[in-house]
């Protein structure tokens, strides 16, 4: 063998090792990249389920609050209906002298009664609009949890399209480990970058998305 092709040889083991260290440093770059995105995507995760729970759970509080203001207002019908026929009865005479003091306390009861069906504030909480059990403050705690449901539902909107953006990036991260392609692997990075804002937007509530 002569002294050019030995050079030769140790030129081309030289390249191949380096080539060899080149390939091992970009997969190991991109696998720490998708160990990243893959952690960021779980706490993505972790976030969608809790404003998915809270969805849940707000719909459901703003239905019973709702349905109680109803059985509450159909209640309040029936004592202004009672009142008013107690009231045409002593306006009209119809009420026998002995029974109209009766009568009277009678009246006004139901009309205190019907005063209380529309705002009756908790006494611990008076200045809380959503604390009581009057129709004035069952309306705000049924429209705060109203509130409180669309705002989960755009969190969770953010984590979903989080999700989907996460999801993309290791699967590109994946392929660029593959094809050790270096663009591939860029791409998969701005899906995490573009990820990673999109769950801190789910918690922070940023910008509305969806």
């Amino acid at each position: 063998m002569e002294a050019t092709e030995a050079a030769d040889i140790i030129t081309e083991l030289n390249e191949e090792k380096v080539e060899a260290e080149h390939e091992a440093r970009f997969r190991n770059r991109a696998a720490l990249q998708i160990a990243i995105i893959a952690a960021t995507l779980a706490i993505g995760g972790l976030g969608g389920e809790k404003s998915r729970d809270e969805m849940v759970a707000s719909n459901i509080k703003a239905s019973d609050s709702w349905s109680f203001y109803q059985a509450k207002n159909v209640r309040q019908t029936m004592y202004e209906l009672a009142a008013d026929r107690l009231k045409t009865d002593l306006a009209a005479g119809a009420t026998p002298a002995a029974a109209r003091a009766g009568a009277e306390a009678q009246l006004k009861k139901y009309q205190s009664t019907v005063t209380r069906y529309d705002d009756e504030p908790d006494p611990k909480h008076p200045r809380d609009e959503t604390k009581g059990d009057g129709k004035k403050q069952l309306k705000a705690r049924a429209e705060s949890y109203e509130r409180a449901y669309e705002e989960a539902s755009t969190r969770n909107e953010s984590f979903d399209w989080a999700e989907t953006a996460l999801q993309l990036a290791v699967v590109l991260g994946s392929v660029a480990i593959l094809a050790l392609n270096r663009w591939i692997l860029y791409a998969s990075a701005a899906l995490g970058v573009l990820g990673a804002l999109l769950v801190a937007n789910g918690f922070l509530m940023l910008v509305p998305v969806g």
